[in-house]
């Protein structure tokens, strides 16, 4: 099976996107979602007299920045296969049955998944480095890979 997708890969010519690169378009994304989440969540906290009251306010809008997370995430990745992170280092993801970007529901499974690793200490980021196909936890349940542009 890997040799399989490798080949499909190879004959699609396409290169695995190196790790530095995905780093760096992973914080690219996190600090515009970071920026966006401060953005919709500025009333409020404009409207704190202390400072100190900041974190348990963000705190308290956790599962919306999840959902904010998965939906940025999904949205993207079906419409153009990439964020606007992997857009700017030239960094795409391809179903690796088809070598095409990813549909709708792998989309969904990659941005879920990617949002558990995150939660789970990154463990399923640091999987990648021990992967030949430098697949991710939620790049191997969506069947998927990062490949150059």
């Amino acid at each position: 099976m890997n040799d399989e997708v490798l080949e499909r890969l190879s004959s699609a010519n396409l290169e695995l996107a190196s790790l530095p690169k995905r780093a760096l378009a992973f914080f690219i994304d996190e600090m515009l979602l970071a920026v966006l989440f401060m953005i919709i969540i500025y009333d409020r906290i404009a409207g704190l007299s202390n400072p100190e009251d900041i974190v348990p306010l963000v705190n308290s809008f956790t599962f919306e920045y999840l959902l904010l997370k998965v939906a940025y995430q999904t949205l993207f990745v079906y419409q153009y296969g990439a964020t606007i992170g992997k857009i700017v280092m030239k960094i795409f993801i391809v179903d690796t049955e088809t070598m095409e970007k990813p549909g709708f529901s792998s989309a969904l499974n990659r941005a879920v998944f990617r949002v558990i690793s995150e939660m789970l200490f990154y463990l399923g980021f640091a999987w990648a480095f021990y992967n030949k196909k430098r697949q991710s936890w939620h790049d191997k349940t969506a069947r998927t890979l990062v490949v150059n542009g």
